[in-house]
């Protein structure tokens, strides 16, 4: 991906993450612009004050976002739409989380490492869907925390259908089709090289009534 992927990724990140918040049901404790007081201490070496984080600004939470999870996550190697989709859900989950409901949609051993052979099986799989199933498998995660859901579930729904959304949006990849793999929900993505002839026909099913989005 070029340069100016990760700066409108971030962009996007940012304008999820908002301002300084320290919600006291937040194990993070004072965050802003995403950034905790953890990970700047870590960023630090030492421990850092409610003031450093808040006085924490775009451009100096820009290196730790690159460094911790775009490099993280390999988002210069992922797919347009792909990328930001895994960038977003490592910001909020971890990049470990991230990369092993990566590495499942598409098949591979789920080591929680982005590396040669998850890149290659997700150039092989059909980007839009591999959007939509990464953000469903991400907000399935969200919801699984019976602690946080009832207090952040609202926020994080509307967050993943906003991710959703902008990521479909950067994706210049055509749909996948003959002799390549065509991904599909159910099971993950098959054998590449095997046309899902079903897939296929009720995808231009759709197309016709106006229906894919």
């Amino acid at each position: 991906m070029a340069a100016s992927t990760f700066d409108r990724a971030l962009t996007l990140v940012l304008a999820h993450e908002g301002g300084y918040v320290d919600h006291p049901d937040d194990p993070g404790g004072p965050t802003n612009l995403g950034v905790t007081i953890g990970t700047l201490s870590a960023v630090l070496g030492r421990p850092a004050t409610r003031a450093e984080v808040k006085a924490l600004t775009p451009a100096k939470v820009a290196p730790i976002y690159r460094t911790r999870f775009w490099d993280a996550v390999r988002g210069d190697e992922l797919p347009a739409g792909v990328d930001y989709a895994v960038f977003d859900f490592a910001v909020n989950s971890g990049p470990a989380r991230a990369a092993i409901a990566l590495q499942r949609l598409v098949g591979v051993a789920d080591d929680g490492v982005i590396g040669s052979v998850t890149l290659a099986a997700v150039a092989r799989t059909d980007q839009r869907w591999l959007v939509k199933a990464l953000c469903d498998s991400r907000l399935a995660f969200l919801q699984s925390l019976t602690k946080s859901w009832p207090t952040f579930g609202k926020g994080w729904t509307t967050r993943v259908a906003g991710v959703r959304t902008e990521a479909l949006a950067l994706v210049t990849a055509p749909v996948v089709g003959t002799a390549t793999t065509m991904a599909r929900p159910e099971g993950g993505a098959p054998k590449a090289g095997m046309m899902q002839t079903g897939g296929l026909l009720a995808a231009l099913k759709r197309l016709w009534r106006g229906k894919v989005a």
